[in-house]
């Protein structure tokens, strides 16, 4: 995949990022070209091999219709968790790692699941954390609206998967 300076991009596990430059650098002798990204959140640079490309998931922005279905999947009240933390956080991490919104996305409502039912451990409320940064940002570049507004988007939707979820709990109990 080839992507232009100034092409807003995903970098996995870290969100929206830009592309301010591509060129050659020398590394360990050899030359390559590189991927000079900012991270958007907090201005951080980053090189990426173009041949590493690949490796670590650099995808460009998501559209509007894929948008459209990761507020269906976070809307949509279905769950799917490990009962055991360590379990529950190495699935998460996998789905973390793919840098997709969908995988992301059910990171989010899962483990905003948990946290309704029990404290999360350190390293799921940060993953927790992550992720909702990774959508929120997404969203509201996509959408071109400002993050505020894409975490109210979010957190509704959210809820509105809580409540689904809450009422077929109750209608199988009943």
């Amino acid at each position: 995949m080839t992507f232009k300076v100034g092409q807003k991009v995903v970098y996995p596990n870290h969100g929206v990022t830009v592309i301010e430059e591509i060129g050659a650098s020398r590394l360990d002798g050899t030359e390559q070209t590189f991927y000079h990204l900012r991270l958007l959140s907090n201005n951080s640079k980053v090189m990426v091999p173009k041949a590493n490309l690949d490796l670590v998931g650099l995808r460009p922005l998501s559209e509007v219709r894929e948008i459209r279905s990761l507020f269906s999947i976070l809307e949509d009240g279905n769950v799917d968790t490990f009962k055991d933390w360590k379990g529950r956080y190495k699935q998460n991490l996998d789905k973390m790692k793919t840098g997709r919104l969908a995988d992301v996305a059910e990171v989010l409502k899962n483990l905003r699941f948990v946290s309704q039912k029990k404290s999360l451990s350190f390293r799921e409320k940060k993953m927790y954390e992550r992720a909702r940064h990774f959508i929120v940002s997404e969203v509201a570049h996509v959408k071109d609206i400002s993050e505020r507004d894409a975490e109210a988007l979010v957190e509704r939707a959210l809820s509105a998967s809580l409540e689904k979820r809450h009422r077929s709990t109750a209608a199988l109990a009943s």
